[in-house]
């Protein structure tokens, strides 16, 4: 990936929130960044690669990658990681520690919040952290404030030399707006000092550490309370309201006259600012998305408010959503505008997220569609949409590298009624190496009866082909060593002769490979071996369509799930046992085919064939 040169101080550049957060985390002369690719915190990292003067690099998970931050901080550099919300739940092992040790050298921990589940498997609200952790909270609420409070985090690290969370969410993350930007300033790293008593956290050295953890959350306390990032913007009107990050915004748009307390600096919660707050109005609403924890503490302090009693739990509060709210908080009907915007149908057909034309997942789960009398556990990427038609072929998804235990249980756990069934685990390579590994040493360990398909398309697939150890470039694109994943499962205690591994394209052998393992009462690994089709590794062939007069209906290509092939038209057909059947007459939209092959293999009639070089293509006219 190559440099640019950052853009220079004191222009206005149009920055969505995460490429704000990397240009000011360069800004503030961070020399460490390290990250797990993570809907929607990605592209922070992505960016940061672009700068000079700054390591950054694609870790193999999340908790690796605040460990690497983590030494970078010891050795007084400033240090900064990235993730999403489930991310921080993997690395909670190492910041639950470093709530004690501390920092010498700034720490940032930018986690991003989907709120609203655009792409993720919950809607956890990472606040949580701050309270459970003991450690600060910023929260912008723009693309601007996002760049801003970047900066002041490092600052405000070194100053209580802890870590800062920079909480964001999926609206601050994605939408771009313009941001004013500065110049870098150089930070030389302290360097690592030996101080055991402080670094090395044995119960003898933690018990020592926890009163100066509760003493340090004292003066962030009165650091909250002094804070120019908790604003308060006065108004008029009967309600006032408390609300952070994007929320703070929607209160803004909903009723732009309110009084306000905006919290930038949301943890250690400034009480008393909002006690002085809630005294000058009728009523205190805090809006807050997800969870009611700010609702709760104001609450345990005394201070009357509403919050959750007429906000929803879930889901972004846009002014549609909050303008009602507020009306019936005092009786009176929904505004218009409310109600209508409320009301307004989709403005176009629903598109469920499916895979890619030619993905090497297809083929799998057309195989797997196939098996009887089996169950799947399946995992976290681009394959968890092997749940969804028309290949209905996942059975559980639960956490990165869940597959392997689920599996593990799945098998012991059997009783009479499952005797007979076939356990399959389906897993990516990136998520293999960010927790599955663990889950097959243990089905190996524990002697468990699991067929395991480790789904290589050398790239971290759903959150945009990133890089990983499996594909031998790092996050610059430079070369890397790259993991042999039959050496590393074999290594891992499966016999060599339950290896196996597999071009997704060919079904036969595909199919063949799993009916034999699942019979086979041991552990087993099966390796499909072929590049995502949207990173440069893959390489396009040429295009299939369907020769209409030999389209004999059977609609056995249409059970692939490639997107290129398209139903034209339904028809009703009895069958010679008097079965009613429903035929499918298709059209492979050529311009989208890569010639994969897939859909040749299942089509009984042999009505599809490559297109003769030279010919024009096929662009399918959606209404």
């Amino acid at each position: 990936m190559a440099a640019v040169l950052p853009a220079p101080a004191n222009s206005r550049q149009f920055l969505s929130g995460n490429e704000a957060v990397a240009r000011a985390v360069w800004e503030a002369g961070c020399r460490v960044a390290a990250a797990y690719p993570g809907t929607p915190s990605t592209e922070m990292l992505e960016e940061l690669s672009r700068f000079p003067d700054i390591y950054a690099e694609w870790s193999v998970n999340e908790k690796v990658s605040l460990e690497v931050a983590i030494g970078a901080a010891y050795a007084g550099s400033r240090a900064f990681c990235a993730m999403k919300h489930v991310g921080l739940n993997v690395a909670s092992d190492a910041l639950m520690t470093l709530t004690l040790t501390g920092v010498i050298g700034g720490l940032v921990i930018s986690v991003a919040d989907d709120v609203g589940l655009s792409s993720s498997q919950n809607e956890q609200d990472s606040r949580y952290w701050g309270r459970f952790a003991h450690l600060p909270i910023l929260e912008p609420a723009d693309s601007q404030e996002a760049y801003e409070m970047a900066k002041i985090a490092f600052d405000l690290s070194e100053k209580f030399q802890c870590p800062v969370i920079l909480r964001l969410t999926t609206r601050i993350c994605h939408v771009k707006a313009l941001v004013t930007v500065g110049s870098r300033s150089a930070h030389a790293a302290a360097g690592f000092k030996k101080e055991p008593a402080r670094w090395v956290m044995t119960p003898a050295g933690a018990v020592r550490r926890i009163p100066l953890m509760f003493e340090r959350e004292g003066r962030l306390r009165a650091e909250a309370e002094a804070s120019p990032l908790n604003l308060v913007e006065e108004g008029s009107g009967r309600v006032g309201f408390v609300a952070s990050g994007p929320a703070a915004m929607h209160v803004r748009e909903a009723f732009p006259e309110a009084p306000l307390l905006k919290l930038g600096f949301s943890c250690p919660l400034p009480v008393e600012k909002i006690r002085a707050f809630a005294a000058k109005v009728d009523r205190l609403v805090v809006v807050e998305e997800v969870e009611p924890l700010i609702e709760m503490e104001i609450r345990a302090n005394g201070i009357a408010c509403f919050g959750k009693d007429i906000l929803p739990r879930q889901g972004e509060l846009a002014p549609n959503v909050l303008a009602p709210a507020i009306a019936r908080l005092f009786g009176e009907p929904a505004p218009a505008t409310a109600t209508a915007a409320a009301a307004l149908p989709a403005d176009v057909f629903p598109r469920p997220p499916t895979m890619c034309v030619a993905c090497p997942h297809l083929g799998v789960y057309y195989t797997l569609s196939q098996l009887k009398n089996v169950t799947i556990a399946g995992d976290i990427g681009c394959y968890t949409l092997g749940a969804g038609h028309p290949w209905n072929a996942l059975d559980t998804t639960i956490s990165m590298g869940a597959s392997m235990g689920i599996a593990m249980g799945l098998d012991k756990g059997r009783g009479e009624a499952d005797k007979d069934k076939r356990i399959l685990a389906v897993i990516g390579d990136s998520t293999f190496m960010h927790m599955g590994m663990q889950g097959l040493l243990d089905i190996v360990y524990n002697k468990g009866n699991v067929t395991v398909l480790l789904l290589d398309n050398r790239a971290v697939g759903m959150t945009g082909g990133q890089n990983n150890p499996g594909n031998g470039r790092d996050l610059y694109g430079d070369p890397a060593p790259q993991v042999d994943f039959a050496k590393l499962v074999e290594s891992l205690g499966v016999k060599p002769e339950r290896i196996h591994v597999v071009d997704p394209y060919v079904l036969p052998v595909l199919f063949k490979t799993l009916r034999e393992e699942i019979k086979i009462p041991e552990v087993s690994v099966i390796i499909t071996d072929q590049p995502c089709v949207l990173v440069d590794d893959y390489k396009k062939q040429q295009p299939f369509e369907v020769i209409a007069e030999k389209c004999t209906g059977c609609g056995n290509c249409v059970e692939v799930g490639c997107p290129a092939i398209h139903v034209l038209r339904r028809e009703k057909a009895i069958k010679p046992s008097g079965k009613e059947v429903e035929l499918q007459f298709v059209q492979i939209e050529t311009a989208a085919c890569t010639g994969c092959g897939l859909c040749v293999q299942p089509c009984a009639p042999d009505a599809i064939v490559k297109v003769a070089p030279g010919a024009p293509v096929s662009i399918l006219k959606r209404q």
